[in-house]
């Protein structure tokens, strides 16, 4: 069955991925900054599952980090990649420092392209592989104002190249056996919005956490469920799936523009 890299793998909906990966018979390579925890989880794996379970400790904010598991992502026996890891930078773009906007994209682009350019090669010439790129549906939020929302500025860009991405590269590999899929996920009862993402947090999501707030394992179950039905984008919360296709057409009508002459209103 190969190996599955899971990134953000120590809480939420990473380490959730990583049990239902191993449930499935799936080795598994977990990544993220807090040791501990990766490494209690792997140990939790191997013994529930009996499948080889790899703490891989790095930083992708860090290049020669996001190097070293690059590397990993681009071995023989990776057979799947869970784009997981992200972190939010929430505040008015004003006010946000710099070296946090920084590792908001360097996290949430930067890392999410070059883990997939390196396990896509072997994916493609073996034959079989997946991709699954975590965004959130802050990425279709741009028109609405800031409150109730968050401060999302650089995080709701980030998210929605995650899904341009994403789109664009299932389209490129339709014609192949590996799948590609983008999971937008709303809010979610995780530890995500305890921190901007400058430092790791501390302890574990707390209980009091908005009513109607989605489960990490709800949010794993329809990404799964997807991948197996073969969809591009999932929502995991979204009753009516039209709202993607609505998102096509909406695309097709805003290329009326390409290859147009001078629209009237700028005359």
């Amino acid at each position: 069955m190969g190996s599955a890299i899971v990134t953000g793998a120590s809480a939420g909906i990473g380490a959730v991925y990583a049990r239902r990966l191993a449930e499935r018979g799936s080795d598994v390579v977990l990544v993220a900054r807090r040791r501990e925890r990766i490494e209690a989880l792997a140990k939790e794996l191997r013994d529930a599952h009996g499948v080889t379970a790899e703490p891989l400790v790095a930083d992708l904010g860090d290049r020669a980090d996001l190097a070293r598991v690059a590397e990993r992502a681009a071995a023989p026996d990776v057979s799947m990649l869970v784009n997981n890891a992200g972190i939010n930078g929430y505040d008015r773009f004003v006010d946000i420092p710099p070296d946090i906007v920084e590792r908001v994209i360097a996290l949430n682009v930067t890392a999410v392209a070059q883990l997939a350019r390196a396990a896509l090669p072997g994916m493609l010439e073996r034959g079989e592989g997946a991709i699954v790129n975590v965004a959130s549906i802050l990425a279709f939020a741009a028109s609405l104002p800031p409150d109730p929302l968050p401060l999302r500025a650089t995080y709701a860009a980030t998210k929605g190249f995650v899904v341009t991405f994403t789109r664009t590269l299932a389209a490129e590999v339709a014609d192949t056996p590996v799948r590609v899929q983008v999971v937008c996920p709303g809010y979610t009862k995780t530890e995500f919005h305890m921190t901007n993402g400058a430092d790791p947090v501390d302890g574990t999501a707390p209980d009091d956490q908005p009513e109607g707030a989605m489960l990490p394992e709800h949010v794993v179950q329809a990404c799964l469920a997807g991948l197996d039905a073969g969809e591009v984008v999932c929502v995991p919360g979204l009753a009516d799936p039209s709202a993607v296709e609505g998102l096509v057409e909406a695309e097709q009508g805003m290329r009326g523009g390409n290859f147009a002459p001078l629209a009237d209103r700028y005359r």
